[in-house]
């Protein structure tokens, strides 16, 4: 874990390594960042100066923009660390100095960035990740080295052994062979938009756009294209509108998640070096390249959501301590694999555990009880808000067609359910434990048996009239926890004591 130790009260005894500075070419890229976190206080006081302020306005954001690059210069001047044969230690501070120190041994991944900026002026950003969840307590940011010190640190602590005295960041790591086992093609972008991810871009651009237009005080009914889009939608019947809305919102969606696909993943690499660890390396504008170590390793996910499955394409996850999870796309570094043809997902992923028969094995189903909760819980859903829209048309005047749409869910919702059903299954092969659930998004687990700690079974008042229970295997990696949803009481109990025997022996009743 990162500890944070006050140097006055707890000084560094360990002298003989040095310690070391960021690179002074961070002095042209700091100011810049906090200029950037600092803009919309710029926006209103220069929209303040336009609305009247005068001469004062402008003092008033020359103020903030001199705060913004005096910040700037003092994280260069106030950083400084070192890295020990046990530790690697980061100084911060002016008037209060903080010593963060991250134990060696307790280093799950360590990432380095580049985006424009760092990259015009040959520098990288290295993240040193302890492998908690709290974003803000993860480890420790090296936030303007260059690019070949940064590639240095980033052997010196996960390539090479540790052992005896760390080598000077100019000295070369020791060599090490290298196995490509996935590389981009050009013709993987065709899955970018079935990826969605510019759903998000749509989010992010709202969000700023609208945060601007309150602090500028725009109307945007007076802007001349916006004007003519809102007064041509008005001329148009109501459904027609929305499907016109609908339409441009799907095609912004493509072309954005596209640009971002080929952004996140372009140059993509995936390898193996001989020290026992897999290497990522991709992105356009900011590269990224991220290291897992192979024995914390603890499986794979191959998820299909549910457009990328409908064009037979898959990504694949890795299953590690240390890596967090739940950060969309990226996942945190545990990205092995982009949207891909899925026949290459289950190449990867197999040749990632060494295993290609837990990608491939045929799957135990959890019968027609399971089954019958999927649709059971569809049809309810879609019931309700049936009931719902129907109580809007006869007591407030809403439209029939509002109620007809709701109606619509029924068959969807149907759907739904029968791919949901389709999906459940798990197995057990030669030290792995395989589970698949879902729709929008369906996942296949590879668990190993030797990384399952602990089992809980669960099981609602629903499920007990069935006879089924949620089995959920508890590891130290990833989510922390893999489920086998609804499988029959009995099934989940041979499970459990079949993938780790004696484990769950001593929670049963004679």
């Amino acid at each position: 874990m990162t500890t944070a130790i006050d140097s006055a009260a707890s000084p560094v005894t360990d002298t003989e390594q040095r310690w070391r500075r960021l690179s002074p070419r961070m002095l042209a890229v700091h100011p810049v960042m906090e200029l950037r976190r600092l803009i919309f206080p710029l926006i209103a006081v220069l929209v303040g100066l336009r609305n009247g302020a005068g001469g004062e306005g402008g003092w008033w954001a020359l103020g903030i923009g001199g705060i913004g690059i005096v910040i700037g210069f003092l994280r260069y001047f106030t950083t400084s660390f070192r890295i020990t044969p046990d530790s690697v230690q980061v100084r911060r501070g002016m008037l209060r100095r903080r010593t963060l120190t991250v134990p060696r041994d307790r280093i799950r991944t360590v990432d380095v960035t580049s985006h424009v900026l760092h990259r015009i002026f040959g520098l990288a950003r290295v993240t040193v990740g302890t492998g908690k969840t709290d974003k803000k307590n993860d480890g420790v940011k090296l936030d303007g080295l260059s690019a070949a010190a940064a590639e240095n640190l980033h052997r010196e602590l996960l390539h090479r052994p540790i052992s005896g005295a760390v080598s000077a960041p100019s000295q070369p790591a020791e060599a090490s062979s290298e196995t490509l086992l996935a590389a981009m093609r050009p013709a993987w972008i065709r899955y970018g938009p079935f990826t969605l991810s510019g759903l998000l871009t749509i989010g992010v651009l709202f969000g700023i756009g609208s945060r601007l237009v309150n602090e500028g005080h725009v109307d945007l009914t007076k802007i001349g294209v916006v004007h003519d889009s809102i007064e041509y939608l008005r001329d148009r019947p109501l459904p027609v509108a929305i499907l016109l809305v609908t339409a441009a919102v799907v095609v912004f969606t493509a072309i954005a998640s596209t640009v971002g696909y080929v952004l996140a993943f372009w140059n993509f690499r995936l390898s193996r070096h001989s020290s026992g660890t897999l290497h990522v390396r991709r992105g356009l504008l900011t590269t990224r390249n991220t290291t897992i170590e192979e024995r914390r390793l603890r499986g794979v996910e191959l998820s299909e959501p549910l457009l990328l499955r409908a064009v037979r394409g898959a990504r694949v996850l890795a299953v590690a301590t240390g890596l967090r999870v739940g950060r969309g796309a990226e996942r945190g570094g545990s990205i092995l694999l982009p949207p891909a043809p899925r026949a290459v997902a289950v190449d990867v992923a197999g040749t990632v555990i060494g295993d290609a028969d837990p990608l491939t094995v045929p799957l135990t189903r959890h019968g027609p009880r399971a089954r019958l909760r999927r649709f059971t819980r569809a049809g309810t859903g879609s019931t309700i808000l049936m009931l719902i829209a129907l109580a809007f048309v006869l007591f407030a005047g809403a439209p029939w067609w509002a109620f007809w749409t709701t109606a619509a869910l029924l068959p969807l919702g149907a759907l739904l359910a029968w791919d949901r059903a389709g999906s459940l299954g798990h197995a057990l092969t030669a030290g792995w434990l395989v589970s698949r659930h879902g729709s929008l998004v369906r996942r296949r687990y590879i668990l190993r048996t030797d990384a399952v700690i602990g089992w809980n079974l669960t099981t609602s008042v629903f499920q007990r009239r069935a006879g089924l229970t949620t089995l959920v295997a508890t590891t130290a990696g990833g989510r922390q926890g893999y489920s086998i949803l609804d499988v029959p009481d009995a099934e989940a109990i041979r499970v459990a004591r079949t993938a780790v025997p004696n484990l769950l022996e001593q929670f049963l009743a004679d």
